[in-house]
C-alpha cells in the first residue's frame, strides 16, 4: 500500500508572476512585452514557443538589448523572485494536515516548469519540493548561456508525471532518461496517480491536467487575479472539461485555493487510511 500524497506544481502564475518577464526586467530589457511579441513571430514561423523563448533570450542578451545572461545572474534573480501571498506557508500547513487525518501518509511537493532552473531551483522555497524539473541552458566558459540544454513544454511535463509516479527522482535518477520507460511492478510504484494533485494554470499544463483526471487524481487550475486577459483561457480549462476547480492564485489562509487544497489531501490522506485498513483486514 503505497502512503504517499504527491501536490505537483507548475511555477510561472501560479506560485509566482512570470519568472522570465521578471529576469528579463532585471537584465534590463527595456520592452519585455516586445519581447514576447517577437517570441509569438518565431512561433508564428514554425518554432515551438519554449525553444523560442529560451533561443530568442540568448539573441537578446547577445545584441546588447540586455545584459549578459549569465548563471551567476539568474541565480541572483531566484534569490530575489517574488511569490503570490501566503505560498511560504501553504506547504507546513498542508504538512500538517496530513499529519492531523493520517500520520502513515507522506506529502511530498514537486515542480515541474517551462521556466528556467537555474532561476527556480534558487527561490527561497526550492526546498519544499521533492525535486524541481525545468527547461536548462548551457554554458561558455565565461559563464554566459549559449543553447538550450532541456526543454520541457506540453507533453514532456508528464514524463516527470510518470517519474514521480514511479519513483524516479533525485540525484541518481539525472542523465538517465530512458529510466522513465522501465515497467514498475504495481507493489513498487511510489506515488499512484490517483493520490495525485496537479496545480497550473496555462496551455503548457493541459496534457498533465489530462493525465491526472484520466487516471483519477485531482488536476486544479489557477488564474492570476491581476491578468484579466488570460481570465478566458483559464474558465475554457473548466468547460473543455479539463480541470473541474478553478481558483485564483491566492495562497493567503482561508482562501477558496487553499481551502479546496486542504480538503483534496485530507480526503486523500483519509481514503488511504480505508484502503489500508483494507488491505490488512
Amino acid at each position: 500500500m503505497q502512503e504517499r500524497i504527491a501536490i505537483v506544481f507548475d511555477f510561472d502564475d501560479t506560485l509566482g508572476p512570470d519568472s522570465t518577464s521578471g529576469y528579463l526586467r532585471r537584465a534590463g530589457l527595456e520592452d519585455v512585452e516586445g519581447f514576447w511579441r517577437e517570441v509569438g513571430a518565431m512561433m508564428a514561423a514554425d518554432w515551438d514557443p519554449v525553444p523560442a523563448y529560451l533561443h530568442h533570450m540568448i539573441e537578446v542578451a547577445r545584441s546588447g538589448r540586455m545584459r549578459p545572461l549569465s548563471q551567476s545572474s539568474l541565480k541572483a534573480w531566484g534569490r530575489e523572485l517574488p511569490l503570490f501571498d501566503g505560498v511560504d506557508a501553504l506547504f507546513p500547513h498542508l504538512r500538517q494536515v496530513v499529519r492531523e487525518t493520517n500520520p502513515r501518509v507522506t506529502l511530498e511537493f514537486y515542480l515541474i516548469s517551462s521556466g528556467i532552473g537555474d532561476i527556480l531551483r534558487h527561490m527561497r522555497i526550492a526546498e519544499e519540493f521533492t525535486d524541481i524539473w525545468t527547461c536548462e541552458f548551457h554554458y561558455d566558459e565565461r559563464g554566459h548561456a549559449v543553447t538550450a540544454r532541456k526543454i520541457i513544454s506540453f507533453t514532456d511535463k508528464t514524463r516527470y508525471i510518470f517519474q514521480i509516479q514511479k519513483g524516479i527522482i533525485g540525484k541518481e535518477a539525472r542523465g538517465k532518461p530512458f529510466l522513465v520507460n522501465k515497467k514498475v511492478p504495481p507493489e513498487l510504484i511510489r506515488v499512484p496517480l490517483d493520490q495525485m494533485i496537479f496545480v497550473g494554470d496555462g496551455y503548457t499544463d493541459i496534457p498533465c491536467f489530462s493525465l491526472i483526471k484520466q487516471h483519477g487524481g485531482i488536476p486544479v487550475a489557477v488564474y492570476d487575479l491581476r491578468h484579466t486577459e488570460k481570465w478566458g483561457s483559464a474558465f475554457s480549462f473548466v468547460t473543455d472539461g479539463r480541470v473541474s476547480n478553478l481558483h485564483s492564485a491566492n495562497y493567503q489562509p482561508g482562501s477558496d485555493l487553499v481551502n479546496f487544497l486542504t480538503m483534496a489531501v485530507r480526503s486523500l490522506a483519509e481514503r488511504i487510511a480505508v484502503a489500508a485498513s483494507s488491505y490488512q483486514g
